[in-house]
């Protein structure tokens, strides 16, 4: 009997010691009820390693996976209710699902909803897992802007899902609150992106106590017909797009192509915020090859000297 705890202990000392090797620790479903967001990834949608990539930032990670990198993916969880939902359906949306399960504590393995912001591969591809070759998902509700929702209905194999029942589309609005829960309201907004298939949208998540602006994607603050400053001001928590730490890291390709506020330009925009309001923000969506990915970087020890922070897997914020 003493050798089969002294084994039985071994094993959860492995185990636990591995779930630390791989940065992930799960966190437990609220006790007092209060509904709270999950970050179930901060990548860019191609993740890391990046395909094809030879650069020093993906070398060793084809070799040696790091668990806890996964496409940019927001999680809300209602206690109360005993419902969540993901904002984003990424190529790694079985895992996230699966965490969100085990942070959540609930019993059904299916999402209340899945929202979705835009038709870029890493926010709405995971809907593959939802067919027949896959989960075979019933009714799953998916929530898409008029554009989003035609291009799923129009075009295969997202129409199957459709026709099939794997999924059910709800259709959202620019600016229309709608309700998840009695306890969280969602409304998108529209922002400026690359739309060649769907317009691409940011969401305020609402509870009665606490706002968050999720803008996972977005050209420049300064296309953008709101001034991002006076929307960080009407919340509690702004995620907001970080994919480019500065030009540096796109050598090779032409960065016009793919805009997006470089964190150099986000820094210098909001250096005179003040603390309060720089404690907000939470970069997040990181290329593979930005330097925020290392939690130990000059560039990461940087953004959270002056204030900021930097998004990570499983980080849960009460809403």
């Amino acid at each position: 009997m003493q050798i089969i705890q002294t084994v039985f202990f071994l094993f959860l000392l492995s185990w636990f010691g591995s779930a630390n090797h791989n940065k992930i620790s799960l966190v437990k479903s609220s006790t007092q009820g209060n509904p709270y967001l999950v970050i179930l990834g901060t990548l860019q949608d191609a993740g890391s390693p990046h395909i094809a990539c030879k650069k020093e930032c993906c070398k060793n990670l084809f070799k040696h996976p790091d668990a806890s990198r996964k496409v940019v993916a927001l999680g809300i969880v209602d206690p109360k209710s005993r419902m969540d939902w993901i904002i984003e359906a990424t190529p790694d949306l079985p895992a996230q699902m699966k965490a969100l399960k085990q942070m959540s504590g609930f019993e059904n393995e299916t999402p209340d909803g899945i929202l979705i912001t835009h038709a870029h591969i890493g926010h709405y591809a995971g809907l593959m897992y939802l067919g027949r070759e896959a989960m075979n998902a019933n009714n799953l509700p998916v929530y898409a802007m008029p554009k989003m929702k035609t291009f799923l209905e129009s075009n295969g194999p997202w129409s199957q899902l459709v026709s099939l029942k794997n999924i059910q589309l709800e259709p959202i609005e620019n600016g229309k609150e709608i309700s998840l829960s009695s306890q969280i309201k969602i409304t998108p907004f529209i922002v400026p992106h690359r739309d060649e298939f769907s317009e691409t949208v940011g969401y305020l998540i609402s509870s009665k106590d606490k706002k968050a602006l999720f803008i996972p994607d977005i050209d420049k603050w300064t296309k953008w017909d709101k001034q991002i400053i006076n929307e960080i001001k009407k919340v509690d928590y702004a995620l907001i797009d970080a994919t480019f730490f500065d030009g540096d890291e796109m050598k090779g390709r032409d960065i016009s192509e793919i805009p997006h506020p470089l964190v150099i330009e986000t820094l210098a925009a909001f250096e005179n915020l003040p603390d309060a309001e720089k404690n907000k923000i939470y970069f997040i969506h990181f290329n593979h090859t930005n330097p925020l990915l290392n939690i130990n970087s000059r560039q990461s020890k940087e953004v959270i000297k002056k204030g900021f922070h930097v998004a990570g897997i499983n980080q849960k914020l009460d809403l």
